[in-house]
């Protein structure tokens, strides 16, 4: 990590929901946000959930988005590594964004260590306890044949059952929007039990839609990224500690 540089972690854009004219306001702010960001960034985490759909077929792909792509690919072009961790909502992304934006696809949870402090990064669905019809369907969309099958449904039709479901989600149906509390938080819990198992200085995570920096222990932390459809909140590592932040134009 370069000194006077940072670590940046975001989540939860949902590009594409709930129509094309307020996903690209959303947009719009995001690639004015990583613009904001980009002299002081070492490298970019984009932590799940980022796309309200993606699939790809071998001949086509969800349109829009030019404008966050552009973006992304001008963070590679530079050398500044950009990480992405497939959602619930866009773990369909196979060989098109890596190879023509650059992006370092994390399919698993990713442990790392840098600085001396000990990450464990992950979208975060699936993880916890309970939620057990997720977690079968979640084997079921990520299973090869599953997404064989899937593209020879025809992108017209299949991407419009695909945002009929999506819109069936926490975006369209709304979800407590406070902290619940470590005995309510499913990923809080989670945390806790890689605890007993492994240290970690940081369990950062999407998913969850609501900004939370909580203390599991006084040296490790739970950080959830919260969203850019009510909260605009990211993260950053700055070397020396983790810091969860508002986006501001200022």
């Amino acid at each position: 990590m370069e000194k006077n540089k940072n670590i940046y972690f975001a989540s939860d854009f949902h590009l594409g929901a709930p129509n094309h004219k307020e996903s690209l306001t959303r947009e719009r702010l995001v690639v004015e946000w990583m613009e904001q960001i980009k002299p002081w960034a070492d490298s970019l985490f984009l932590v799940g959930d980022i796309f309200d759909f993606w699939f790809e077929y071998k001949k086509a792909v969800p349109k829009g988005f030019v404008r966050f792509l552009g973006k992304v690919a001008e963070y590679t072009d530079a050398g500044i590594p950009v990480h992405f961790f497939p959602g619930n909502h866009d773990m369909w992304v196979f060989d098109y964004l890596p190879d023509e934006t650059g992006i370092i696809v994390h399919r698993n949870a990713y442990l790392t260590e840098i600085n001396g402090k000990k990450f464990f990064i992950d979208h975060g669905d699936g993880m916890g306890p309970g939620d057990k019809t997720y977690k079968i369907l979640k084997r079921i969309f990520r299973n090869k044949i599953s997404q064989w099958l899937f593209r020879y449904i025809h992108p017209d039709i299949g991407i419009w059952i695909a945002r009929k479901w999506s819109h069936s989600s926490r975006l369209a149906n709304g979800e407590p929007e406070e902290f619940r509390g470590e005995n309510q938080e499913v990923l809080a819990q989670y945390a806790r039990e890689i605890l007993e198992i492994n240290f970690f200085h940081y369990f950062i995570f999407g998913h969850r839609h609501t900004p939370i920096d909580y203390k599991l222990t006084n040296e490790s932390r739970y950080i959830n990224l919260g969203d850019w459809i009510q909260h605009f909140t990211y993260a950053y590592f700055d070397g020396e500690d983790m810091h969860l932040k508002y986006f501001s134009r200022e």
